[in-house]
C-alpha cells in the first residue's frame, strides 16, 4: 500500500472522483500543508493557509501512481491559481503531496508530460507534505451522503467507470 495526497479545489468531489477506481483502498478529506497540525473548517475557511485535501491510499500493483496523475489532471484546472469552480482561496489551490519518496520520479514524469501540454506554467504544488488533518466527519464521503452537494467537477467524471 502506497499513499498520496490531491488537493483539487473542494475535496467532496475529489474525493468522490477518486472513490471509484480499483485499487484505491481508501480515502480521506483533511486539510493539508498549513502552518498548524490540528485545525477545524472554519479555521480553513478563514485563511488559516491550508488546503482541502484528499489522502488516497492505493494498492500499486493495482493502480499507478501515473494513473492516479492522468485522473487527478482530468478534473483540475492546472493553471488556476486558488481556484477551482466556483470556489476561490488558499483552501482551493490544487497540489500534490507525498510523504513517500520513492514516488517523487513517477510524480515528476506526470507532471512534466502535464505541463507539456501548455505554454503557462502549471499553478499546481508538488510538495513534500508537511502536515495532513481528517476533516471532520460530515466532510467524509459528503456527496455520497448528500447526493446534490456541490461539485465543480462534472457529474460524469464521478462515474467515469461506466464510461
Amino acid at each position: 500500500m502506497k499513499t498520496i495526497y490531491f488537493a483539487g479545489g473542494c475535496f467532496w468531489g475529489t474525493q468522490r472522483f477518486f472513490d471509484q477506481f480499483e485499487g484505491v483502498l481508501s480515502t480521506e478529506t483533511g486539510y493539508a500543508n498549513g502552518p498548524e497540525d490540528e485545525i477545524t473548517y472554519k479555521e480553513v475557511c478563514s485563511d488559516s493557509g491550508h488546503a482541502e485535501t484528499v489522502k488516497v491510499v492505493f494498492d500499486e500493483d493495482r493502480i499507478s501512481v501515473s494513473e492516479l496523475l492522468e485522473y487527478y489532471f482530468m478534473i483540475i484546472d492546472p493553471l488556476s491559481l486558488n481556484k477551482q469552480g466556483e470556489d476561490e482561496g488558499v483552501q482551493y489551490r490544487t497540489g500534490v503531496y507525498y510523504e513517500d519518496e520513492s514516488l517523487l520520479p513517477e510524480i515528476e514524469a506526470g507532471f512534466s508530460k502535464e505541463q507539456a501540454k501548455y505554454a503557462s506554467p502549471m499553478a499546481v504544488e508538488l510538495l513534500p507534505l508537511k502536515n495532513f488533518c481528517p476533516a471532520e466527519e460530515y466532510h467524509q464521503k459528503y456527496l455520497v451522503k448528500n447526493p446534490a452537494g456541490y461539485c465543480h467537477i462534472a457529474p460524469w467524471l464521478l462515474d467515469l467507470k461506466k464510461h
